[in-house]
């Protein structure tokens, strides 16, 4: 399943694009990095969108290249979640105190 992870253009995501590189490769070819303009109301950078077709899509803020290994598990829950949507958050570690929005598969 096609998973995308979006980050911002500019310095403070590229040092997270740069910590995830590896985590990214040993979770498969499906998991996908892209860049774009990010925006949401109030958030703080690194903001960062994880979303796949048909499977509810997620905006976390605040995040930090340390970051990476709970982006890790974050993206083995969402792939493990019944339609993406992430009931026990714990596994996700920090970023379930980043999480900025979730929106339901439609």
């Amino acid at each position: 399943m096609p998973v995308t992870l979006t980050l911002p253009p500019g310095p403070e995501a590229d040092a997270l694009a740069d910590a995830l590189a590896d985590t990214l490769r040993r979770l498969g070819p499906d998991i996908a990095l892209r860049r774009a303009a990010l925006h949401a109301r109030d958030a703080r950078p690194v903001l960062m969108a994880l979303q796949a077709p048909g499977r509810g899509a997620y905006l976390f803020h605040g995040l930090r290249p340390a970051d990476a290994g709970d982006i890790a598990a974050t993206i083995r829950a969402y792939l493990a979640a019944a339609d993406g949507w992430i009931t026990d958050a714990r596994p996700c570690g920090q970023l379930r105190l980043c999480l900025k929005l979730r929106i339901p598969a439609g």
